[in-house]
């Protein structure tokens, strides 16, 4: 069973506490795609039925400028619909994962694994209980999360669906938020929520062009596990990229967008496949030809679409994010054996795992090939997924320092992890007692906004002093 699904029932089965006839609830997460493994998977995909991409050439080289989508989302500023949770009513199984070490650049390992969560040098540790408040009790989840001395929790908002991805426009100074349904919102400063613009199949990455109210997202054209297609469309102008790979399981698509200091845009796209295999026939479990832009970070033209392989060999980069140094950095999703969770420090040009991996049924790299160890592990089903460099001017010492949300309900997971800038520190806890936090990013007023997508609830974390 592939962990998001297993990360999926564990939420649903979480046990609540009601009292006073409260709402005590945390939303029922959608269910991912449950379309069962029929076909071997092949190279190149067949653009769907809305896309202008019949096909992703065979080679790195730049693509063609695909055509305008001859349908697109448009912007509007309806207001949000609302809906109410329903309660999950199962026992929760007990989870055997614990924390992985931490590793240096070169994936040696930088201390012993501990035999549980320990509290670090900030003074957080991880939640004990499951005893989530409700969706709506702003002063129980402020109580609940737990940051370093100095710092606050603020309940900032919160939408209804589960979020994937969220941004700050460089124009009205608002935050947007993609969530899984389809549909982006926007929130300005005092948590109120309109619809900016929907229509999208499940969106997992949006980003402001810099300096512009243009904003690029990442979704599904064909929502299916096997030839399933992917894109990159911007808002009130339609399809820039088709024919991106898509879709192996729940969240494995194009992911997440930045754009870099050079000024193209860039996005992760995921593998089609657990561990490089052939998914079924009479090669299955076999290694499979890799299409040219999965497991990738792909670079591309933000005006003409024209693409690029940037760096390869990520199963699933959920997000990416710049530094100030120039350097990107990428969040992944390993394998289904457990191996531990991964952030790369990115390098052009460069193989950084997929599809080979250390366990009973993986590959090994061919002779000559040299990938490039991870610059950091965390636990092993942790998932991995929004990541945020900071550079506010409000958290002292902490400029270009890393965040990395661990989104699933694993032990070791539901936080927010630190490193320091340029990976010189191994990841410590930063905010605990999430439900299933997804993304990070720092705002406007240097403050850092995390979306949970198990609830919705939008968090601030200020500095105080």
């Amino acid at each position: 069973m592939n962990r998001f699904r297993m990360f999926l029932l564990l939420l649903l089965i979480t046990l609540v506490i009601s009292c006073g006839g409260a709402e005590t609830v945390i939303p029922t997460p959608t269910a991912p795609p449950t379309t069962e493994v029929a076909i071997a998977a092949t190279a190149t995909n067949t653009a769907g039925p809305t896309a202008t991409n019949t096909a992703v050439p065979a080679t790195n080289t730049p693509a063609p400028e695909p055509a305008t989508a001859t349908s697109q989302p448009t912007a509007t500023n309806d207001a949000e619909p609302t809906t109410t949770a329903a309660e999950p009513t199962a026992t929760e199984p007990e989870p055997t994962a614990v924390d992985a070490q931490p590793t240096a650049v070169d994936g040696t390992p930088t201390n012993p694994p501990p035999a549980a969560p320990p509290a670090n040098p900030e003074g957080v540790t991880a939640p004990t209980d499951a005893n989530y408040p409700a969706n709506t009790d702003v002063a129980g989840w402020e109580n609940r999360i737990k940051v370093p001395a100095g710092f606050d929790v603020s309940y900032y908002g919160r939408v209804e669906g589960q979020p994937t991805s969220i941004t700050f426009s460089p124009v009205d100074g608002q935050l947007y938020i993609a969530v899984q349904a389809g549909t982006i919102y926007k929130m300005d400063s005092s948590g109120g929520v309109s619809t900016y613009v929907g229509g999208f199949t499940v969106p997992t990455g949006i980003a402001f062009r810099p300096g512009t109210n243009q904003l690029y997202v990442s979704s599904r054209v064909r929502d299916e596990n096997i030839g399933g297609e992917a894109q990159v469309t911007v808002v009130n102008r339609g399809q820039l990229i088709g024919g991106l790979p898509c879709c192996y399981t729940f969240f494995h698509s194009a992911n997440g967008i930045a754009f870099g200091p050079d000024g193209y845009g860039y996005v992760g796209v995921g593998a089609r496949a657990d561990h490089g295999e052939i998914l079924e026939g009479p090669n299955a479990g076999q290694i499979d030809e890799m299409h040219p832009y999965e497991a990738a970070i792909l670079r591309f033209n933000p005006d003409t679409g024209e693409v690029s392989v940037y760096a390869t060999g990520f199963r699933n980069p959920y997000d990416i994010a710049w530094d100030s140094f120039g350097q990107l950095w990428a969040s992944d999703n390993t394998p289904d054996f457990d191996p531990p969770e991964r952030l790369h420090r990115v390098v052009p040009g460069g193989i950084h795992g997929y599809p080979y991996y250390d366990c009973d049924v993986c590959f090994s790299p061919p002779p000559g090939v040299t990938v490039i160890p991870p610059l950091a592990t965390f636990a092993p089903s942790s998932s991995p997924t929004g990541v945020a460099v900071y550079n506010g001017t409000q958290f002292p010492g902490y400029n270009n320092a890393i965040f990395v949300a661990l989104w699933s309900a694993f032990p070791g997971a539901q936080k927010i992890m630190h490193i320091g800038a340029g990976g010189s520190s191994a990841p410590v806890n930063f905010a605990t007692g999430f439900a299933a936090p997804i993304d990070v990013v720092t705002g406007p007023d240097g403050s850092l906004y995390v979306a949970d997508w198990a609830t919705g609830i939008i968090f601030k974390i200020s500095y105080t002093g």
